[in-house]
């Protein structure tokens, strides 16, 4: 008999959600075949059974929290109609997580010379984060990073330092709010529906405020005429896409220019690390994605090596694998910039927010034909918003606005974007 076991997500990743049992017991199932789909808080994963046999019992149902290594089900020879027709004991398999916590604390106790870079519970935390904590006296496991990748840096011990000390008392409070929250009447007669997030979606919730909280984030604003971008986009995409086999699209255009501001201006792609500025020496742009489980922003790497073909080509790429359910937790890490494009659904204005430890990021909106002065006359013009928001710790007014003109100014000149390819 073979078990169907939980499987390494990523590094700061230790549990998932069952989103749906692809087989159930009696199914059978070939070597390789995907069993179960379980929802993690970026991505979500296809685990394939090891055997082939029959599904003989599932250990957890759709919904339920699973963590790396626990027995989610098991596979063996048969024909699976005994399995089928007995009722599932999922309470012993449940019973697992409380033993394997147990074996954990026990080996986190030996003192080894990994302790400053791993712990038992698989925290992850810089060096200065880790030396905070302990002169605090704080457990790195109590505190949520601010990174969508879990690592605890300085600034989120801090944070977790400066708490109330009647926040214990606040959490033991929540069971009992929660327990009293009956259906109101609006619900029992179904005006109202109650819906339960999605992991996803209380993990987008959780970051975003994460985020407003912890930075000194500003927006600046400014105008841009498409009308050059617009016409040559015009007059190359029929052959851009017979010589590439890829649409000609206004993204490669701002994520070319994106990558020449931030040559211009470091700091912009900079992170903040307690009290150190992290400047980072590569470009790789996040570009958001809109999927049915919520916002997902997959990196393009490399961006200042890439030509616009090939930034297209990744683009479209990583959109399918988003809408598909297939990106990877390295689809969607290590970026250092980002753009999204609320345009797409006829935003006008708006103020994104920043994209986990990152310090800037650019919105894109609608293209709006305008009056706008040409010298001393008036033109009708295609005109786009666009705004950066930033992390004012990092990033000063001059660079902000210095940033988004050069954006600016090689969107209204596309030519100039070659010299930077």
């Amino acid at each position: 008999m073979a078990e169907i076991k939980v499987p390494e997500l990523a590094e700061s990743i230790t549990e998932g959600t069952i989103a749906q049992w692809l087989k159930k017991p009696g199914d059978t199932v070939e070597k390789g075949e995907f069993i179960v789909e379980l929802e993690t808080d970026k991505v979500n994963v296809e685990v394939i059974s090891e055997e082939a046999g029959v599904v003989q019992e599932l250990l957890a149902e759709e919904g339920d929290t699973v963590e790396v290594g626990q027995v989610i089900a098991t596979v063996g020879e048969g024909s699976g109609e005994t399995a089928a027709s007995a009722p599932k004991e999922q309470a012993p398999a449940k019973e697992e997580a409380p033993a394997k916590e147990e074996a954990s604390a026990d080996q986190a106790a030996a003192p080894t010379q990994e302790e400053e870079t791993a712990t038992g519970d698989r925290t992850i935390a810089s060096p200065a984060a880790r030396k905070l904590a302990r002169e605090k006296g704080i457990d790195l496991a109590a505190i949520t990073p601010v990174d969508p990748m879990g690592r605890v840096r300085v600034q989120d011990v801090e944070a977790h330092g400066s708490k109330p000390a009647a926040a214990p008392a606040a959490k033991q409070e929540a069971p009992k709010a929660s327990a009293s929250a009956a259906p109101s009447s609006d619900e029992e007669s179904g005006r109202v529906v109650r819906e339960k997030m999605t992991r996803r979606r209380q993990t987008i919730a959780k970051r975003l405020l994460e985020v407003k909280q912890s930075t000194a984030m500003l927006t600046t604003f400014n105008e841009i005429d498409m009308t050059n971008v617009m016409e040559l986009r015009k007059r190359k995409k029929d052959k851009f896409q017979q010589d590439h086999d890829v649409k000609l699209g206004f993204m490669s255009f701002f994520t070319k220019a994106v990558t020449a501001a931030l040559k211009k201006y470091p700091y912009v792609n900079a992170e903040l690390d307690g009290t150190d500025v992290l400047l980072k020496q590569f470009y790789d742009v996040g570009i958001a994605v809109s999927t049915e489980e919520g916002l997902v922003v997959p990196i393009v790497r490399d961006t200042d090596k890439k030509n616009f073909a090939e930034i297209e080509a990744s683009i479209g790429e990583l959109a399918t694998k988003a809408r598909d359910k297939k990106l990877s937790i390295g689809d969607m890490t290590g970026g250092s910039f980002t753009i999204t494009n609320g345009g797409v659904f006829g935003s006008l204005l708006s103020t994104p927010i920043l994209n986990g430890t990152q310090v800037g990021i650019l919105g894109m909106h609608t293209i709006q034909k305008r009056p706008v002065a040409i010298g001393d006359a008036v033109e009708i013009r295609p005109m786009m918003y666009v705004a950066l928001s930033y992390d004012h710790r990092v990033i000063d007014g001059s660079d902000s606005v210095g940033f988004l003109k050069t954006v600016k100014e090689l969107i209204e000149n596309p030519e100039d974007l070659l010299l930077e390819s």
